[in-house]
């Protein structure tokens, strides 16, 4: 293809993406923001593109320096919309003087150095934005976890390295080889273009696209009431974590039941009932730590996985979890109640362990608790489970 075909098919890609995501805005109103600023920003490459390819009918280096700072214009609406997705943001005084600066450049340096700008200086700005782009997706919290995360990485990393090369090493093959690289490095660059303003709105679209994807999951494995897991939630996570922690390490397992829910209900409301089932879920997610997987199972009744715990590390953070539970309910605004928990206790070392069987043996152990009068830890016989055949 020559150069002016490669420049009609960046334009066209470019305004296909703003389409794309223009309608892919529609359905993410939590992203509506970050969506408008990419479709701008598509916007602007595609102006930057016809700016580019007209540049030598504008008198002296007018052509070169509005196409170099429309076009940075565009990357910096790009770098401001991933910056969004984690709250942070640009300021715009900052940007305003980048493009003031880069402007200034080229009208001073005049005629006589608009060959090197256009051909190696201009680029080194690209370069920067670009890498620190990539360097934003690669810090991102958002973006951590997400599988289009490493591949929106590369795309910006991979199109910052370009414009890295054509800053300083297409200048050592001109002064070796002469003037003849420069169409090559051209035709390669537009090539390069074509690639990058097809992969950059795919990736950022999957960003947004995962990421409520996610949180649509989030929110169906997640007991509204109190936060934590629900049950769908608990048996859809428990295995992978306990696949992380090794499958023949020991595991344990809490169920817990508030002692006479109902008649917390009965005489005191729903509202309080409530205010007590979410008190136990805070103190019950503070104490088990990040590593576990803490669930309602339903109605009064929770789970607490702990991967890789002993049964004497479960047992205290049982009795951690109804000694601040008891204290709390007694001193907290709006319910100072006297309310207590059964606890049901269970160690596994297996080959493979089953999470039904577990809470099934928990579940055995919590029953005996609430026999013996409640208020209580019951610790259930270890579960042996046998390794498939």
């Amino acid at each position: 293809m020559d150069l002016a075909t490669l420049w009609y098919l960046t334009i066209g890609t470019l305004l296909v993406a703003a389409a794309m995501t223009l309608w892919e805005r529609q359905a993410h109103a939590r992203r509506s923001r970050e969506l408008g600023i990419w479709t701008a920003a598509y916007v602007v490459f595609a102006l930057g593109c016809l700016l580019a390819m007209s540049r030598t009918l504008l008198p002296g280096v007018s052509g070169p320096a509005l196409t170099n700072v429309v076009m940075l214009l565009g990357y910096l609406l790009v770098l401001h919309g991933v910056l969004l997705l984690d709250g942070r943001s640009l300021r715009p005084a900052l940007a305003a003087g980048f493009l003031v600066a880069i402007g200034a450049a080229w009208f001073t340096a005049g005629a006589g150095w608009a060959s090197l700008l256009w051909n190696h200086a201009s680029a080194f700005p690209i370069a920067v934005l670009s890498a620190l782009t990539a360097l934003a997706l690669f810090r991102s919290p958002m973006a951590q976890g997400l599988r289009s995360r490493p591949l929106a990485v590369v795309v910006f990393a991979c199109h910052g390295l370009t414009y890295a090369v054509r800053s300083f090493v297409v200048p050592v093959l001109v002064s070796a080889h002469g003037d003849s690289v420069l169409p090559i490095v051209a035709k390669l660059t537009m090539y390069e273009a074509v690639l990058f303003t097809m992969t950059m709105p795919m990736s950022l679209i999957a960003l947004v696209r995962e990421e409520d994807r996610a949180r649509l999951l989030k929110n169906v494995r997640t007991d509204f009431l109190t936060g934590l897991n629900n049950r769908q939630g608990f048996f859809e996570l428990g295995p992978e974590c306990l696949r992380r922690d090794g499958e023949k390490a020991s595991h344990a397992l809490l169920a817990f039941d508030l002692d006479h829910f109902k008649a917390i209900n009965d005489t005191h409301g729903h509202d309080v009932g409530d205010q007590v089932l979410k008190l136990f879920a805070g103190i019950a997610r503070d104490a088990a730590g990040h590593k576990a997987v803490c669930a309602r199972l339903g109605g009064e009744e929770f789970a607490l996985l702990l991967p890789g715990a002993s049964v004497d590390e479960a047992r205290k953070i049982a009795e951690a979890i109804t000694w601040r539970f008891t204290e709390a309910a007694a001193r907290s605004d709006g319910l100072a109640m006297a309310a207590t928990v059964s606890v049901g206790l269970v160690e596994t070392i297996a080959d493979r362990v089953d999470l039904s069987e577990l809470l099934a043996a928990a579940d055995r152990a919590l029953y005996k608790a609430k026999l013996l009068g409640r208020n209580r830890i019951e610790l259930a016989e270890p579960v042996r489970i046998a390794a498939a055949a």
